[in-house]
């Protein structure tokens, strides 16, 4: 590849690790603004968006800083977006906690619901089980374990099947039961682990998304 490093802004809506996030993708070669600015966040070449915690509590934060009309906009000119932990769970249509229903991005149908497992929060390392043609998972072993801290996901992506799009590719794992880890859907694509918290494994799935931005 030439030098060119691409320009990544990681939003900043008061959820998420963000100078970790930070570090990552600069170490995987990116130039990163952390930033809450409509502009920059459109103008970045990928746009990042983190979230640890509540599902509501991080739409909230979202709506503030309008990062729902960002995140639509950059998909409607096909610009690349990554959703990383509550940042993935935001994208689908809604999240239940404790009885209460929020409205999500709606970027994908479904729903982000408590895992059905013995222990909670899933906190550790796992295996993921990715499609042969993931772009994000290019290159890395099957047997490579990535970092997770949640008790909430999504299990389903329920897209009708449709001749005028590419059906995304979803990425599983298992903690008491599968549910979603990661998806492929062209511009947007989203973990629910943290890759920048996943040691190698991260850094090469870092990596690959950036090479989507050259």
């Amino acid at each position: 590849m030439t030098g060119h490093r691409p320009s990544v802004a990681v939003l900043d809506y008061g959820s998420g690790n963000l100078r970790s996030a930070e570090r990552a993708l600069e170490r995987a070669g990116a130039d990163v603004a952390v930033t809450a600015d409509t502009s920059a966040a459109l103008a970045a070449d990928g746009l990042v968006v983190p979230g640890v915690g509540a599902f509501a509590a991080c739409m909230a934060g979202l709506l503030a800083v309008r990062g729902e009309q960002v995140i639509d906009r950059r998909l409607a000119g096909g610009r690349p977006v990554l959703g990383i932990c509550v940042g993935m769970q935001i994208l689908f249509a809604e999240g239940i906690e404790h009885g209460v229903h929020t409205q999500g991005c709606g970027q994908w149908p479904g729903r982000v619901e408590r895992l059905t497992a013995p222990v909670l929060p899933h906190m550790g390392w796992n295996t993921v089980l990715a499609p042969p043609e993931s772009v994000l998972f290019a290159g890395i072993g099957a047997g490579e374990r990535f970092y997770f801290v949640h008790s909430y996901a999504a299990t389903a992506l329920p897209l009708p099947a449709s001749p005028y799009m590419t059906a995304p590719l979803v990425t599983r794992a298992t903690h008491g039961e599968p549910f979603i880890a990661a998806v492929e859907n062209g511009p947007l694509m989203a973990t629910q682990f943290h890759p920048e918290k996943s040691g190698d494994a991260g850094a090469a799935l870092l990596a690959n998304w950036l090479e989507t931005l050259r």
